[in-house]
């Protein structure tokens, strides 16, 4: 009894391989939503000023850190939870992809999320001079301050944990 129930569990693994599935289809709707920000960039830039053509360049690498973080939680997740991915045979296969574990991934996350959070801020920065709300700034720097105390809380327990070992 106690077999078939270990198996049920270690085979229940794969219904996680949807949610990556999943993730895969929201990485497509990102990449229109790219596509569409990369053509209002283009397509302005001649009237556009130096702020909003920063701005712009703001908007197009948040979609692109936010894309890079989608991947890492697709790979890394799948290979940490679901199941090993055979990277033989792929000659273009980056080297991290298969050897972020579980502490790597949370790492790489809330350092994404980090950066990301600091382009919504440097964004808002830019948008001063057109009336942001000093409430909604002072929430925007409360909240990425949170993010890099967590991250380094995070970094910092890591790093005791591996020492522990």
């Amino acid at each position: 009894m106690q077999k078939l129930i270990e198996r049920f569990i270690f085979i229940s693994r794969w219904i996680m391989a949807p949610f990556y599935i999943g993730l895969v289809i929201a990485l497509l709707v990102l990449l229109f939503k790219f596509g569409h920000e990369l053509f209002h960039f283009v397509t302005h830039a001649y009237a556009s000023d130096e702020a909003d053509i920063i701005l712009g360049l703001l908007a197009l690498i948040d979609l692109t850190f936010t894309g890079s973080l989608v991947i890492i939680v697709i790979f890394s997740g799948y290979e940490n939870f679901v199941s090993r991915i055979d990277a033989e045979g792929h000659e273009n296969w980056p080297e991290w992809m298969t050897k972020v574990d579980f502490a790597g991934l949370k790492q790489k996350l809330l350092a994404s999320i980090v950066a990301i959070s600091a382009i919504a801020l440097l964004k808002a920065f830019m948008n001063l001079d057109k009336g942001v709300d000093e409430k909604q700034l002072m929430w925007l720097v409360i909240i990425h301050m949170v993010f890099v105390v967590s991250g380094v809380v995070l970094a910092w327990t890591d790093r005791l944990s591996e020492k522990g070992h």
